[in-house]
């Protein structure tokens, strides 16, 4: 799935990107509540305006879990340590497994708005291939 050098790269850009974990998780949430409103229905009991303590801390550890989850891709151990977000997300949040590929195309979006020309296309590749593959065990639960 991953190169060796798409694996490094990874860790090198999240590792990065964990001291800004508020701030690009809650904008790819707000991204994708805005743009996919229909996702908003997990999350009604919340305050998910702009900046709202609610997005920023769940923001914050969903990107703190993608960062954790390069560490171990490509192994056993990957899929292990997210079988409990995948029940989780399946059994107690009940969310939805298309939710995550939209909330990926959100990710991207923002990281690139972020980074921009630090987002190589290089980057944006493997970032894509890894957070499809972090939703694919996601969903694991729902099949």
């Amino acid at each position: 799935m991953l190169s060796a050098r798409e694996r490094e790269l990874l860790i090198e850009l999240w590792d990065r990107l964990t001291p800004a974990a508020e701030h690009i998780g809650s904008e790819a949430l707000l991204r994708m509540f805005t743009t996919f409103p229909k996702t908003k229905t997990y999350f009604a009991h919340l305050d998910l305006t702009a900046r709202s303590e609610h997005l920023r801390s769940i923001g914050k550890r969903i990107v703190e879990a993608i960062a954790e989850g390069t560490r171990h891709i490509g192994t056993a151990q990957f899929t292990a340590n997210l079988s409990y977000l995948s029940r989780f997300h399946a059994y107690q949040l009940r969310i939805h497994p298309t939710n995550f590929k939209l909330f990926n195309h959100c990710m991207l979006v923002t990281l690139a708005c972020y980074l921009g020309e630090d987002f190589s296309p290089r980057a944006h590749a493997a970032t894509d291939k890894y957070l499809s593959a972090y939703a694919a065990v996601l969903a694991e639960k729902f099949r």
